[in-house]
């Protein structure tokens, strides 16, 4: 796990699932090599940083790619329905979800966790949500306050 210490803002959410940042093209061997079965990329293919070849690399090592490209500045419910589909078919993998810099995972995951999962706030909420939140947008506080019915 030390390995993974270097991705940034790396954050073991649950047992099963990792949320980072845009790991660097090395880092999926860590990733791999830490017993993650799946890899699912939140970001554009235009973010900083963004790997063209990400989904060769991640298959590659023999994990699961799913990309679902969510634009910042407008996230959906249908953006989020996808992701919960992804997360629900990936069930008994460990998943490593991941953006640029682990805001949107922070907000997606912290929806799929608390309203399907059903585990409590605390569990729910990363570090890097806690930090983001208080500087959020509009458009981000909206989502976050998404409830079960506008996206189950």
């Amino acid at each position: 796990m030390n390995e993974l210490r270097g991705i940034t803002n790396f954050f073991q959410l649950t047992d099963d699932v990792g949320t980072s940042g845009q790991p660097r093209r090395e880092q999926f061997q860590d990733i791999a090599n830490a017993g993650f079965g799946a890899v699912v990329n939140l970001a554009l293919p235009t973010s900083d940083h963004a790997i063209p070849d990400e989904g060769s690399i991640v298959t590659g090592y023999g994990m699961r790619y799913v990309h679902i490209p969510v634009d910042f500045a407008n996230p959906t419910t249908d953006d989020l329905k996808t992701f919960i589909g992804a997360m629900q078919a990936l069930e008994g993998k460990k998943v490593w979800v991941h953006c640029v810099v682990n805001a949107r995972v922070s907000a997606f995951m912290y929806l799929y966790l608390k309203h399907v999962r059903g585990v409590d706030e605390a569990t729910a909420r990363s570090p890097v949500l806690e930090k983001w939140q208080p500087q959020m947008d509009a458009t981000w506080q909206r989502f976050l306050a998404l409830e079960p019915n506008q996206f189950l």
